[in-house]
């Protein structure tokens, strides 16, 4: 949330800047840009001036993009505003921009390598501010540009790295505040020490690493992969080292910015909404943090707790360890390393350790690479060194850090260990030690004592949530003992506050009732308004959903996700209290013939919109991955603003790093949502989400229900019913009655093409959520969607057949009869 406060922050910033256009790019010798002028770049996409803040009288001079409520992506005199609107930038006959105020005293300039003759000051396309010769467009021959002087923001086509001939450094630095542009606190550089990684640094001290470039992205950034939005490179040659990305054609606007708070994000440009929307963060989660757990230590953020030792080590302080300071990492079991037998471990999917002290060669084969590797007593491990082709080796020297576990796109290397500890090693790289196996074990036969006392005592058969200032998850049948170690921290409700709040569980005050339990409306003495999920003492099922709901949305915040308060656990009574959602549910208003009316085109798009960018931040952005697996429209809440929320987590899974796909024999989940995939193999992913939402896309343009829906020309459901109108070129006739006059019919279609994308039958097939977000925002092309999955879902009986028998109108439909589904 901290990442869409800076942006919500930073652009509801009054910026203000008194400009008038000279409806030009390029700024001649002796020319001026004063203080409520702007020289505009051809395209019209940037724009260079003065600005300023309100509340500030400090002005400065910039570039930004003029149609997105003045984004400043680079400043001039960061760290000497001006005081007042006196300022003026000159282009001198040196080919030298100066600015100064009113008493023409220096406040910035630029530097030139060499002598100008006929210099001229050019705004590109790009967003670079040039100074070149007049009639040399060569960008090799530019005698100064703003590229090579970043501010927070990495452009497209900006070379983020070094120049090895000059030493000159292009990095970023964060503001200080979202309206304070002078030298913030985080830095993010190239670093060509040993193998070059990129670092974020607050003042001097390391949050982030990357990572080594391993052929196809950097090897601590999973998320860095082919896309429709922009191409990427990596050059390390003689004359420099640098990471650039390119925009993929003109429609797409997107940048990458370091914020005043040490996030370093990819930014989206939303045309249809007019914002800037979260496209990626580097830093996924905690196991992100530099050397969270020292050295010789992995993160795995799946894991609890996240930090073990790899293979061969143990902690160098036990009793640390155990309490959760992983600081001082682990050390070696033995050390008996050189020449005495020792050989190497493969450790497999992981982020590689820090490269600063290491050693390369991009022709050396692996084999070749153990071997030097051997001979020397200080390296500590190896790896290839170019993963697209197994080319290059890549040695450390010193101790190893920053290693975390990944799922997938993760990476090799092999180990230095002792004769001994490579005979008693198994596959696993991710041991705590002898040690601490046994105080586990212990401390989990302890516990478990103490439990079966306190159950005969009681004389109970089953366990039950207690309040001890935090609540503490028991087993229940079916839970794991991993699961019964989770404590949660959230507010907790007295019985008697909740029973006062709903009038004693009123009937008046009953909203409605899931497989969960019943949902009552409540006051609370404040005056603030709740809704309260009560637990059915005879539902096991819900009892189960309680658990996962608390797990989950106790760690989730976002806009459009329903906000958890609290809960209640006292005598038999289980209660999740929830931020109450005045205008209900979706369906309530989408399938009713009445309130249908309410919803006008452009507050449906709005509701689509607010649904996607939820999901994405469960699927993505969230601390915990989550798969929600019952979306639906009774499960998206509205508030008095007709924001959507996503509500209902107790049929949700969570993944860790980049996993996103599961198997279950039990498929839970509603009629109508579920993907062909998950309804007969049990198979689900977060491709099972997009399906959803696909239908959910489809059932808000045309007011119709998917299950159940009728149409006296063919045996379709609403995913049928919309295909064979898209293919006939006929979607119009998809669209409500009730919005046609208020729609716009090119957001309208394209709600209705991306639909259907997400429920395509093969998974792979159907975007993720951050492309339907910005398809959904944005212009760019859209490819042809495939034929949906469980689109004839309906068994009819065939009249004209001489067999009683029920036709199948789809394969699909033999196995949806088999669910258990809610």
């Amino acid at each position: 949330m901290k990442d869409f406060k800076f942006l919500l922050s930073f652009f509801s910033a009054f910026f203000y800047c008194f400009v008038v256009s000279i409806a030009v790019d390029t700024l001649a010798v002796n020319q001026t840009i004063r203080d409520g002028e702007t020289i505009v770049s051809a395209s019209g996409r940037f724009a260079l001036g003065f600005f300023s803040y309100s509340g500030s009288s400090s002005r400065y001079v910039g570039i930004w993009y003029p149609f997105s409520n003045e984004t400043v992506v680079w400043v001039a005199n960061r760290e000497t505003p001006l005081n007042d609107s006196s300022g003026v930038l000159q282009l001198t006959s040196n080919g030298i921009l100066v600015l100064h105020n009113s008493t023409k005293t220096l406040v910035w300039f630029t530097n030139t390598s060499r002598e100008a003759q006929s210099p001229v000051a050019q705004l590109l396309n790009s967003g670079n501010l040039v100074i070149r010769e007049v009639n040399d467009t060569n960008e090799d021959n530019y005698l100064w540009q703003s590229f090579d002087y970043l501010s927070d923001t990495f452009l497209p086509g900006v070379k983020f790295g070094r120049n090895l001939v000059t030493d000159h450094d292009r990095y970023l630095v964060s503001w200080k505040t979202p309206s304070d542009p002078s030298l913030g606190d985080f830095t993010t550089r190239l670093d060509p020490s040993g193998y070059p990684q990129i670092f974020i640094r607050k003042g001097d001290k390391i949050e982030f690493r990357s990572g080594p470039w391993n052929g196809l992205r950097f090897s601590g950034m999973p998320n860095l992969k082919a896309n429709q939005i922009y191409s990427y490179e990596f050059v390390y040659n003689q004359e420099e080292i640098y990471y650039r990305y390119d925009l993929v054609g003109n429609s797409a606007i997107s940048m990458m910015v370091l914020n005043y708070e040490g996030a370093f994000q990819r930014l989206t440009w939303a045309n249809r909404t007019r914002t800037w929307n979260v496209y990626l963060t580097i830093q996924m989660d905690s196991c992100d943090r530099y050397s969270v757990c020292g050295a010789y230590g992995s993160c795995n953020i799946n894991n609890s707790p996240a930090c073990g030792c790899l293979s061969g080590f143990v902690p160098r302080n036990e009793q640390a360890w155990i309490s959760g300071d992983w600081r001082d990492g682990c050390v070696r079991k033995n050390e008996s390393i050189c020449g005495a037998g020792e050989g190497f471990q493969k450790i497999s999917g992981v982020k590689l350790p820090d490269t600063r002290k290491s050693w390369f060669n991009r022709n050396m084969e692996l084999s070749d690479c153990e071997r030097m590797c051997l001979k020397n007593c200080s390296c500590t491990a190896y790896s290839t060194l170019n993963i697209t082709d197994g080319s290059g080796c890549l040695l450390w020297f010193g101790e190893l850090v920053d290693i975390r576990i990944y799922n997938e796109e993760g990476q090799d290397f092999y180990i230095r260990l002792a004769a001994s500890d490579l005979e008693s090693s198994d596959s696993s790289h991710h041991s705590g030690g002898q040690t601490r196996a046994w105080i586990i074990v212990l401390c989990t036969l302890v516990a478990v004592a103490a439990l079966l006392g306190f159950c005969l005592l009681l004389h109970i058969r089953r366990k039950r949530f207690q309040r001890r200032g935090s609540i503490a998850m028991t087993q229940q049948r079916g839970y794991t003992d991993e699961s019964r170690k989770k404590d949660l921290e959230l507010p907790l409700f007295d019985l008697s506050t909740i029973a006062n709040a709903t009038d004693n569980f009123s009937q008046y005050n009953k909203l409605g009732e899931g497989g969960f339990g019943p949902v009552y409306k409540g006051t609370l003495k404040d005056g603030q308004e709740i809704a309260v999920k009560r637990l059915s003492k005879d539902s096991t099922q819900g009892l189960d959903e309680f658990k996962n709901e608390v797990i989950f949305i106790a760690k989730l915040q976002h806009r459009n996700l329903v906000k958890l308060l609290g809960c209640c656990i006292e005598l038999e009574e289980k209660m999740l209290i929830y931020e109450y959602m005045s205008n209900k549910s979706l369906d309530a208003f989408i399938f009713d013939q009445k309130r249908r009316k309410l919803l006008d085109w452009p507050m449906r798009f709005h509701i689509i919109n607010g649904i996607a960018r939820g999901l994405l931040y469960l699927h993505q952005d969230s601390r915990l991955r989550i798969i929600h697996r019952d979306l639906k429209a009774s499960n998206i809440l509205l508030d008095y603003d007709m924001n959507p929320k996503i509500s209902d987590f107790g049929m949700a899974r969570s993944f860790g790093g980049n996993e996103i796909q599961g198997n279950t024999k039990r498929v839970v989940g509603t009629y109508g949502y579920m993907s062909p995939e998950y309804a007969i193999d049990g198979q689900f992913s977060i491709k099972s989400d997009v399906f959803s939402f696909g239908v959910l896309v489809l059932e808000i343009v045309s007011g119709k229900k998917n299950r159940g829906f009728n149409h006296p020309d063919h045996r379709h459901n609403l995913l049928g019913h919309a295909w064979r109108l898209y293919l006939e070129e006929r979607s119009m006739e998809l669209i409500d009655e009730s919005i046609k006059e208020s729609c716009i019919l090119s957001e309208v279609m394209r709600s209705i093409h991306v639909g259907l994308l997400c429920v395509q039958q093969s998974p792979d097939d159907r975007p993720n959520m951050s492309n339907v977000v910005l398809m959904l925002s944005s212009d760019i092309p859209l490819p042809e969607a495939k034929e949906p999955g469980f689109f004839t879902e309906r068994k009819v009986l065939d009249h004209e057949s001489s067999s009683s028998k029920v036709d199948s109108c789809s394969v699909n439909e033999m196995t949806i009869t088999l669910l258990a589904a809610r």
